[in-house]
């Protein structure tokens, strides 16, 4: 597995597989081909059908002189989220470069290797990282930074006031998100909702739901956010993490360190399944999410491995199948909502995995492994094609 600054990206949104993507790989083929005098772009499936409302041509032209985008719906490759880039210097064509932007702004370039840089960890699959943990006597995120260094905990350290950035930002802006939907922002609506006598049960509704979509919206309307791990996922991760260091007064050091366990998980299954919602739809998305945040709350409220292990594989067990059909392929809907349920649903999972633990059946490495599965047999209207589900329905 590569290092957790490949997983935790700071950028600014839609998305990740198609906004932060495609933007590092036009920086990438500009650097390699600065003679050139003209581009051509192609994209492929899912780029190519939501690439409109995910900011993708946007990005593009913004980097890219004198570029040409084409759109190919009909050609089958590898990935879905494919992009073929052509280079020419008056009119002979000097280079072409294959990308594949493969989840959380992660891009892959055919025939190269290690562009998102070297394999930092030897293991795996959690079982075999449970096990080293438990036989040392340490616990995951000694395992991140055992295996990362302690200057990766000045990086989560920005991560983390990058996030919460975000959630300030989000709670206090109003009005109505770019895109064409006319969807209004609702975090303040949330947040400043909060009455003193509320029940704490409805306070805490309230307010970690106040954080998703904070963060969510700031990502829709081209915010700078934190990849966790992706644009789409983004509001989860912090939501639980906010809420929880308000409540239990945990410091910056221990989110950091709950940081680094949700990190593991998310590396996890981006190494063994995909993170990616064009390949294995919204499950690899918000499902990653809520794995990785109730990881983190896991470590922070001190719950053995096998209890943090088992929140995790709660989280992405009742997340399978989900797919992914944004409504003219913005992150919106229903992608914001599905944020806040996502964070609620990690508290939950937390909260079964220190009561039920030794009764689990089901191991967080054969549930990635049944999410990968799952994914691949989703039509692909349901992958980030906006032809499914809500997007094919919906009138406004």
């Amino acid at each position: 597995m590569r290092s957790l600054k490949e997983l935790y990206r700071i950028g600014k949104g839609p998305s990740s597989s198609h906004t932060i993507g495609p933007e590092r790989a036009c920086k990438l083929f500009l650097s390699e081909n600065s003679n050139a005098d003209a581009f051509v772009v192609r994209l492929y499936d899912s780029l190519a059908k939501t690439g409109e409302g995910h900011g993708t041509q946007k990005v593009i032209a913004e980097i890219l002189p004198n570029v040409t985008i084409e759109n190919d719906v009909v050609t089958q490759c590898p990935h879905p989220n494919t992009m073929d880039f052509i280079a020419y210097m008056g009119g002979v064509k000097i280079a072409n470069m294959r990308v594949y932007s493969v989840g959380g702004g992660a891009i892959l370039v055919e025939g190269r290797q290690n562009t998102e840089g070297a394999e930092v960890y030897s293991l795996n699959k959690l079982s075999d990282i449970r096990e080293y943990c438990e036989k040392k006597n340490i616990r995951l995120y000694d395992y991140v930074f055992k295996n990362e260094g302690e200057e990766l905990k000045d990086y989560l350290t920005e991560v983390w006031q990058t996030m919460k950035a975000a959630v300030e930002r989000g709670v206090h802006r109003t009005g109505i998100l770019p895109g064409g939907l006319d969807v209004e922002r609702r975090a303040a609506i949330l947040y400043q909702g909060v009455k003193p006598d509320e029940s704490a049960e409805n306070k805490e509704n309230r307010l970690v739901c106040a954080y998703a979509f904070a963060v969510s919206e700031e990502n829709a309307s081209g915010g700078t956010i934190v990849t966790a791990p992706t644009c789409g996922a983004c509001g989860v991760l912090p939501a639980v993490l906010k809420y929880s260091q308000e409540r239990k007064g945990y410091t910056d050091e221990q989110i950091v360190n709950a940081l680094a366990t949700a990190g593991l998980i998310g590396n996890l299954i981006k190494t063994n399944a995909s993170i990616s919602g064009a390949e294995c739809g919204c499950q690899a998305e918000i499902g990653s999410a809520c794995c990785m945040a109730t990881a983190a709350l896991a470590e922070l409220q001190g719950l053995t491995l096998g209890q943090i292990e088992y929140g995790a594989e709660v989280a992405m067990e009742h997340h399978l199948g989900l797919t992914c059909d944004p409504i003219c392929g913005l992150v919106q809907i229903p992608c914001i909502e599905r944020n806040a349920v996502a964070a609620m649903r990690a508290i939950n999972a937390a909260s079964l995995a220190y009561f039920l633990s030794d009764s689990r059946k089901i191991s967080f490495d054969l549930v990635i492994k049944t999410m990968y599965e799952t994914g691949k047999d989703l039509p692909k209207p349901y992958r980030e094609t906006a032809e499914g589900g809500l997007a094919k329905l919906y009138k406004k």
